[in-house]
């Protein structure tokens, strides 16, 4: 079973907000992202957001030092939660979807693992299914966003979001 929600985000401050709730359900869940880990998907085209999503949802999980884009590194590595690794992925300099299989990628993903995938598309059938892929599209100052929760875990994490409160939470 798949679960779409929609939303818009009328600022920046919505958007951090609404990664703060992401936040506090992967918190909720971290039991399960350290048995069977957690992949999300964003997608959009340069400038809808995506970088500012990520770095939003590292600060409210407790990284206070430097968030870096990965465009030139192609993934960044934070520690989270108690146990947790947040790779931080941006496959947008891939021009063949082999790259990351012969990266090395594969492996970190899964148990204990949070990753989070700018440019999925580049990286093709090789990357590994995402519990939640999150389409964001500019739409004047504002932001559209698609949320679809492909499994159980990702259902759960969508299911408690609060999407009708995202004035800034703290």
């Amino acid at each position: 079973m798949t679960l779409t929600t929609t939303l818009v985000f009328a600022d920046e401050a919505q958007t951090q907000a609404f990664a703060m709730q992401i936040a506090r359900a992967l918190q909720a869940k971290a039991d399960d992202v350290r048995r069977f880990g957690f992949n999300l998907r964003l997608t959009g085209d340069l400038g809808a957001g995506k970088t500012t999503l990520t770095r939003a949802l590292l600060r409210a999980l407790g990284v206070t030092g430097r968030v870096r884009s990965p465009t030139f590194e192609l993934v960044e590595e934070y520690d989270v939660l108690e146990n947790v690794h947040f790779y931080h992925f941006d496959f947008y300099r891939f021009e063949d979807p082999v790259e990351f299989e012969e990266a090395g990628f594969r492996d970190m993903f899964g148990a204990g693992c949070i990753t989070v995938c700018e440019w999925s598309e580049k990286a093709g059938e090789f990357l590994p299914a995402a519990d939640i892929e999150l389409t964001l599209t500019v739409q004047g100052l504002s932001r559209h966003a698609v949320l679809t929760a492909e499994t159980e875990i990702g259902q759960a994490i969508v299911q408690a979001l609060n999407v009708e409160n995202l004035d800034a939470q703290g």
